[in-house]
């Protein structure tokens, strides 16, 4: 029966259902079947743990709610005034159906699709399958990374980067030798280049021997092998026998603790000596620095027999000759290191959850930057005596975990994910399937990937690279500032036609406009710009901000604010145009006027919602989705003034030189207006930046 309490990858003697037996034989007592075997509790977390709602659409519905409501009470408040001012009841509901239409932003629903479709493409391009549209904006959102080592934050391939000779550390290769010699790995020709087929570990040992000119087809040739005692997890080391001329030479490799209990000699500096005990805790010593250095170390040892033995057994592996350590790591990717300095600028902490070693864990997490001074790591069986109040608490300061089940990192995702915090989790096992699934967003691998992991992610990694997750996390908080940049927009534009019809009828004005021409302000001229402002490229600081609160609803920072005042500014520059129009020119003119202006206003102060900076600063051309929206647009409006047939549709009138003289002049004054709200905020924030400065320049003077 497991034991509860030991992790995973302590176990011994268990074999686990889905496995896959790759040699040797055995006999086994089932002791767990269904779901009471490990692949059966995982897929029981899977199917009990639903999916998270996303923070966009948390956010969309909360503007859905606001907008429902609000149009509600416009539309009730507009047709009470209007009874009270004896104005016809059906003329009224017209007018009230009219606000309701202007109220609601038709095209949001679709602008957010297409903004989400476009970054899923632009993300496909760079190696990221995202699987559900709102979780492209989730990633942008992520507060909290959490990754795999193996094969994500290093290459997942071994690498010989340091051994011993004897006791001491010297440039002979005869351990790689010797090594080499004792694995079976074959030989492959590959574009014109050898390279080695097999474990892992034994391929990094003969690809550092190639590397040395040591070619273990040319050993086998003249030190022929004979026999071999397989590798046993029991024993720990294997060994292999080959014919030395008139001798028998015998090789083993296994762990050094256990090899080194069955040496008597030791080789160094080309002579055999006795292995004292000075000698054991030399090696010792060294074995235990080079295991701190997050390297997989193994022992290498030789004997020689003067006839083949009769039984080819463990028998064999005593009374050796110890030659020397063999270190060998699994490197990081290339552009990891950075990918978490990135991420770290952007405030997003990076974890790194594994199977491996403690110390592996902490030593690469410390050379990439993850495991910083202040930081803890932590096995999965000192996680198992943290209460759940205390691990919330402090789950912040632990940035690796080791030796982890998946039940524990369930319990991780949930930890992070009750201090607020949006998780991104990263797996490519049946095993992370659960954290996966229980994260704001799982990542799976693409390369490594099993099926179950992929089918309980939301997006998957084509080069199972992290430095590829930045990337995405730069596309998704881009595309989400591009989707409030579309809400400022078309809630603004269209407070301003509620403006427009609420204040002429409280001012006992006409119309100003009609329903009709509400719906074509609405449906043209709103969709597109909002479209385009929706492909607005990343700005330069994208990476250099904090990532946002997920309990800040998408009016946050003052948004609400913003509208209200733009949407003003847009209504009360159209009553302008009417009134203007209306006392010089009469009714059909003034509304003509209001319309056009409304449009071309809308369409103007598009370009004044790209950037918080100066419309000045920036490069107006850099969008060219918007100009060519802005272009349309402005045709569009045109088309409907100056072609009689559409014109008497819509009840417009075409408008003289002078008309439309007045009507663009008062269309361009939202650039200005917006110009002098910029500058008046940069200086606050100038001054706020300076009395900041001079703060800590007194206490630092202190």
């Amino acid at each position: 029966m497991l034991n509860p309490k030991v992790a995973l990858g302590d176990t011994l003697n268990m074999a686990f259902a889905t496995t896959i037996v790759v040699n040797g034989h055995g006999e086994a007592i089932v002791c767990d079947t269904g779901m009471q075997t490990n692949v059966g509790k995982i897929a029981g977390m899977i199917l009990n743990e639903e999916t998270p709602e996303t923070p966009i659409q948390k956010k969309l519905a909360e503007v859905g709610k606001v907008l429902g409501i609000g149009c509600l009470l416009i539309c009730v408040v507009v047709f009470i005034i209007g009874i009270m001012k004896k104005i016809e009841p059906i003329q009224m509901f017209m007018t009230s159906v009219g606000l309701a239409v202007a109220a609601i932003p038709e095209g949001l629903p679709a602008i957010v699709t297409i903004m989400l479709s476009i970054g899923v493409t632009k993300m496909a391009k760079k190696n990221s399958i995202i699987r559900r549209l709102p979780a492209v904006e989730t990633l942008g959102s992520s507060s909290v990374i959490c990754s795999d080592k193996t094969g994500t934050l290093t290459q997942n391939k071994m690498q010989v980067v340091e051994w011993t000779n004897g006791t001491n550390y010297a440039a002979g290769t005869e351990v790689l030798e010797l090594a080499c010699m004792c694995t079976d790995t074959e030989l492959e020709y590959q574009n014109g280049r050898v390279v080695a087929k097999g474990e892992a570990t034994e391929v990094a040992i003969v690809n550092s021997a190639l590397d040395h000119g040591i070619n273990k087809e040319e050993l086998y040739n003249r030190k022929k092998r004979v026999a071999d005692v397989p590798f046993d997890s029991e024993r720990k080391r294997m060994s292999t026998i080959h014919k030395l001329n008139e001798k028998y030479l015998v090789i083993t490799k296994g762990a050094p603790d256990v090899l080194l209990e069955h040496c008597t000699r030791v080789k160094q500096n080309g002579k055999v000596s006795t292995l004292t005990g000075i000698d054991k805790e030399s090696i010792q010593r060294k074995n235990q620095e080079m295991a701190n250095k997050a390297l997989r170390v193994l022992a290498v040892a030789y004997k020689e027999m003067e006839t083949m033995p009769n039984a080819i057994n463990s028998s064999l592996e005593e009374d050796l000759i110890f030659v020397g350590l063999i270190g060998m790591i699994d490197p990081p990717r290339e552009g990891v290191k950075e990918a978490v300095a990135t991420c770290k600028r952007a405030g997003i902490k990076t974890v790194m959850i594994t199977g491996d070693h403690i110390l592996t864990a902490r030593a690469i997490a410390k050379e990439l930057g993850i495991l910083k001074e202040k930081d803890l790591s932590v096995t999965g069986e000192e996680l198992d005596h943290i209460s759940e109040q205390d691990l919330r608490k402090n789950i912040m300061r632990y940035s690796v975990f080791a030796r982890v089940s998946p039940e524990h990192k369930v319990r991780i995702v949930k930890a992070f994910r009750s201090t607020g915090a949006v998780v991104a989790m990263t797996g490519d096992g049946v095993n992370d399937s659960p954290a996966l699934k229980n994260a704001d967003i799982g990542i799976a691998m693409g390369k490594n990937g099993t099926d179950v992991a992929k089918n309980a992610s939301d997006m998957i990694l084509t080069d199972d690279n992290f430095t590829t997750i930045v990337e995405a996390v730069k596309q998704g908080r881009n595309i989400f500032e591009n989707i409030r940049k579309a809400v400022h927009f078309l809630i603004a534009t269209n407070i301003g036609e509620i403006v427009t019809i609420f204040l002429g009828l409280v001012l006992g004005l006409k119309s100003p406009l009609l329903a009709i021409q509400l719906l074509w302000v609405n449906l043209v001229t709103d969709s597109l710009p909002a479209i385009a402002l929706g492909l607005e490229p990343p700005e330069k600081d994208i990476m250099n901000r904090k990532p946002r609160d997920p309990k800040k609803g998408i009016f946050a920072d003052g948004l609400w604010g913003k509208i209200f005042i733009e949407g003003t500014m847009i209504g009360m520059l159209t009553l302008f145009a009417f009134s203007l129009g209306n006392n010089l020119y009469g009714l059909q003119v003034g509304r003509t006027m209001a319309f056009v202006v409304l449009g071309l206003s809308e369409l103007v102060h598009s370009f004044n919602l790209r950037s918080e900076d100066s419309i000045f600063k920036t490069n107006l051309l850099e969008n060219k989705y918007l100009v060519g929206a802005f272009l349309i647009g402005v045709i569009l409006q045109t088309i409907v003034v100056i072609l009689p047939p559409i014109a008497n549709l819509f009840d417009l009138t075409p408008l003289t030189n002078v008309q439309w003289l007045y009507t663009i002049g008062i269309s361009i004054l939202p650039i200005f207006i917006m110009e002098l709200q910029k500058k008046a905020n940069e200086i606050k924030f100038g001054k706020v930046v300076y009395q900041k400065q001079k703060i800590e320049v007194s206490v630092k003077l202190m």
